[in-house]
């Protein structure tokens, strides 16, 4: 088993719960850890053996242009793509990040971490 990481995508999106949120929006950080078998890769150095990278990132910038109330909602979305198109994943973690939330206080981020196996 091994893990391939996807952290510190930076997007732009239009999630929350004020109609405001959705209408300004707001900088977000999306962090993602996979499970799967990486053996077959680490000898025949062949990207069809592995969890290609480039395929989160395209999932998490496509799933975050979708607005949502809530964050639960995008990082389950997130995860049910990743389980979807690359089916050698057996594990996944998903944690989104609002950065400056408008929460009436001095908060720098809030995070919704979801965990899923298939």
């Amino acid at each position: 088993m091994g893990k391939v990481e996807v952290s510190n995508i930076r997007v732009y999106a239009h999630h929350g719960c004020l109609k405001e949120e959705t209408i300004i929006g707001s900088d977000y950080r999306v962090d993602v850890a996979v499970k799967a078998s990486l053996k077959k890769a680490s000898k025949s150095d062949e990207l069809v053996h592995t969890v290609d990278y480039v395929l989160i990132n395209h999932i998490v910038k496509e799933e975050m242009k979708v607005p949502s109330k809530l964050l639960e909602h995008v990082a389950e979305r997130i995860i049910k793509r990743i389980f979807k198109e690359s089916k050698m994943v057996t594990r996944a973690k998903v944690a989104v990040t609002k950065i400056n939330p408008p929460i009436g206080g001095d908060v720098a981020e809030v995070t919704v971490t979801i965990k899923s196996k298939r």
